[in-house]
């Protein structure tokens, strides 16, 4: 059904913009990031973790391609990182284009990531997922993933600390 591929130059450089957005928009939407510092905390973050763009060791940003028409429908960004007692396969950011969500091809793609962790030596797929991203959530439990580490808040209002 899909098929993951390395992005191309043009490719990497519409999703890194459109990926660095949307992070910032989950920051701020989390609580973590005012919206004034969002957008720099964002491109500091891909730098960090993609130094040499699409040519960082370990990291692999691919295309998700439908097949057999070779359609692009959406991305998975994933590395090889350290994990308790050998090394895990780390999903940074995944997702389909607006026009193929809800058709299975991230389904797709997450089953094609677990042969493809297998293949690169790694015992565990890992991930962050925003608490708000109910869909995304929903979607790794029915394949099989565990909630591992859960951080909660609670805003005060003015009435909750009034006497």
């Amino acid at each position: 059904m899909i098929a993951l591929r390395k992005m191309t130059r043009g490719e990497y450089e519409t999703w890194r913009a459109t990926s660095i957005a949307g992070y910032a928009a989950e920051h701020v939407r989390a609580g973590n990031w005012s919206a004034e510092e969002a957008p720099e905390e964002a491109r500091e973050a891909f730098e960090h973790y993609l130094p040499n763009g699409l040519d960082t060791e370990r990291h692999y940003v691919c295309a998700i391609v439908a097949e057999p028409s070779g359609e692009k429908v959406g991305h998975l960004w994933y590395a090889v990182v350290s994990a308790a007692g050998g090394s895990a396969t780390f999903i940074y950011d995944i997702g389909t284009d607006e026009p193929h969500r809800h058709k299975g091809f991230a389904t797709a793609a997450l089953k094609e990531l677990e042969r493809e962790a297998a293949r690169l030596g790694t015992d565990s797929i890992r991930l962050h997922v925003f608490g708000s991203n109910t869909a995304a959530r929903s979607l790794y439990a029915g394949l099989g993933y565990s909630e591992t580490d859960i951080q909660m808040v609670k805003t005060l209002t003015e009435e909750a600390v009034s006497p």
